[in-house]
């Protein structure tokens, strides 16, 4: 099973390889994947890596409210975003 991991409050040079660098310590990364402006196509300051459990659990103790890059960083487990059904169909409206 692997975990993915929300990793917030990165500097805006940081890249896939510093990360992956990084939390390979805690052990295997599976992937990794900043997060990146639409229409400037710089960082947004967040991303996420995808880890194994055991990996992930130690890279949560490890790095959460640690300094990374200049910056400390907010390492949590992360939520799945809630999709929508198609343009508010079946929702009430108000």
């Amino acid at each position: 099973m692997s975990k993915k991991l929300y990793v917030g409050n990165l500097s805006f040079n940081s890249t896939e390889d510093d990360i992956r660098t990084k939390f390979s310590t805690f052990g295997e990364v599976i992937s990794v994947s900043l997060i990146s402006d639409r229409e400037t196509g710089r960082l947004r300051g967040f991303g996420f890596v995808e880890m194994d459990d055991e990996g992930a659990r130690a890279a949560i103790q490890g790095m959460d409210g640690k300094e990374f890059g200049g910056r400390n960083l907010k390492v949590n487990e992360a939520e799945e975003k809630p999709r929508s059904g198609g343009g508010g169909r079946g929702r009430e409206r108000w």
